[in-house]
Parts: structure tokens; C-alpha cells; sequence
């Protein structure tokens, strides 16, 4: 991505928080987050279809750059990582 599109649009710049096969544990992360004020994005939800939903693909949980210090700590905080 060039800088032009990084200074534009902050919100592309994505890290990936978590990594995790339990969907439970995805939904509260996000829902922990979001009660926090940081928009979390799931990835790789609709990847059962493709495995044939037996849970071995990992689903995967970004926020943007900027929130990824703060989103850490807040679920190393709540016993989540």
C-alpha cells in the first residue's frame, strides 16, 4: 500500500490481534473491544464451508494500527490473551 492511501485511509492499516479456532472466544474478544470504543473485524468466519466445518482453520481478529496497543491490553486485562 502506498503512502498516499496510509495517510488517506489510517483505518486500512490492519493488524491481527487473534488468532484462535474458538468462535467463542472471537465473539467475546470482539464484543470486549467494541465495548471499549475499537472496531475489531473478524476474518476467515466463512472458511468452515471450505473445511468442512470441523473448526480446524483459525479465524482471525484485525483492528486498525492505531488501536492494536490499547485492544492488547485490553484483553491481556480481561484474561483473553
Amino acid at each position: 500500500m502506498d503512502s498516499f492511501a496510509t495517510a488517506a485511509y489510517p483505518f486500512l492499516v490492519m493488524k491481527e490481534l487473534l488468532r484462535t479456532n474458538d468462535p467463542l472466544l472471537l465473539v467475546r474478544a470482539t464484543d470486549l473491544l467494541a465495548s471499549e470504543g475499537i472496531p475489531a473485524f473478524p476474518l476467515d468466519q466463512h472458511m468452515s464451508v471450505l473445511e468442512g466445518s470441523i473448526g480446524v482453520l483459525p479465524r482471525r481478529l484485525m483492528v486498525a494500527d492505531r488501536d492494536f496497543f490499547m485492544a492488547q491490553a485490553i484483553l491481556r486485562d480481561n484474561g483473553l490473551r
